[in-house]
């Protein structure tokens, strides 16, 4: 019977962003694993010791506790700000091993890499109702000073956004008004090996609306607002979030999403520029927060939230160790 939840997370937070991100949503986490009788933990990729000598019966460790596939699954969202970098392809190994070792990752190996980087996410998802955003992708390497890449931006509208290709929390997000803008945005990528992409700017009203899906059902969608002057949502910026209903226009695209990647927990993050919806993202470990705590509503419906991903979860696991059918 499975018993424990572990994501797999590179321990590379500075204390302040630990206790940030432990207050809005960690403890959260496991509090609601303990109300559903699991455990919730937060584990590094080097905290997991295998010991395959025999390869037919390899015992897997945590934290030197032996852990099995009928006990404990392992969440695989690969993390990669630039302070995790280190840890990226010890991470993605590690995921294989795990996938090797028997034990069910509701979110597959294979979605890992889609997943993290904006312009693979945006050609897989080429065929959704609601359209991905145009994206140019720029890797600046050593070879930048050659302006090899002009080519490709010849037809970018500007203004246009500027981002990292895998980073998430909105960091690294900046505005280019012409081709000038861009040599130098990717000028100052080179210096971090950061991989860019450019999309059209949507303008200032443009809001991000969020949509929970658990095995292929919306279960709830979060509105980002962005705050006054803000060039793109982040809540650091002033922007607001809440709760609401998914509106109508998302409806044909979340059908596509249960028909074409359904999964246990998986979030679909729509933009609205005032005018047009565009799919901005899909994210496999998107944090399910509380926009006011002192809204009960609000307190209730990140908990239903996260309680309704758990269980999705457990009958997945359940689903993959059954017995074969009479």
């Amino acid at each position: 019977m499975l018993r424990r939840l572990c994501w797999l997370f590179p321990d590379r937070e500075s204390s302040r962003t630990s206790a940030t991100w432990n207050a809005a949503f960690w403890q959260t986490y496991a509090e609601v694993a303990k109300d559903l009788d699991l455990s919730w933990e937060r584990v590094t990729p080097e905290s997991v010791v295998v010991d395959a000598l025999d390869p037919r019966r390899p015992v897997v460790r945590v934290d030197g506790v032996a852990v099995t596939p009928e006990d404990t699954l392992f969440i695989t969202s690969l993390y990669s700000l630039p302070y995790q970098s280190a840890d990226v392809f010890n991470q993605l190994a590690l995921f294989e091993v795990l996938d090797q070792a028997g034990f069910y990752l509701p979110h597959p190996p294979r979605l890992a890499m889609l997943c993290n980087d904006k312009l693979a996410s945006a050609l897989f998802l080429r065929d959704c109702p609601v359209p991905p955003i145009p994206t140019v992708r720029i890797g600046p390497g050593r070879d930048l000073v050659y302006d090899d890449y002009v080519a490709s931006i010849g037809a970018l509208p500007f203004p246009a956004l500027a981002k990292p290709s895998g980073w998430c929390a909105s960091r690294g997000i900046n505005l280019a008004h012409n081709p000038h803008d861009v040599r130098g945005l990717l000028s100052l990528a080179q210096g971090g090996d950061t991989t860019l992409v450019f999309q059209p700017y949507l303008g200032p009203r443009t809001m991000d609306y969020r949509v929970y899906l658990i095995d292929g059902e919306p279960l709830g969608v979060l509105v980002r607002r962005p705050g006054d002057g803000a060039l793109y949502v982040q809540f650091s910026t002033g922007g607001k979030l809440y709760y609401t209903d998914l509106p109508d226009e998302l409806r044909p695209a979340v059908a596509w999403f249960k028909d074409n990647l359904r999964l246990p927990y998986l979030c679909a993050d729509f933009l609205h520029d005032g005018e047009r919806w565009w799919l901005s993202e899909i994210e496999l470990d998107g944090t399910i927060q509380c926009p006011d705590a002192k809204s009960p509503d609000a307190v209730r419906t990140q908990r239903e939230l996260i309680a309704a991903r758990f269980d999705a979860y457990r009958r997945g696991h359940a689903a993959r160790f059954a017995g074969p059918a009479c």
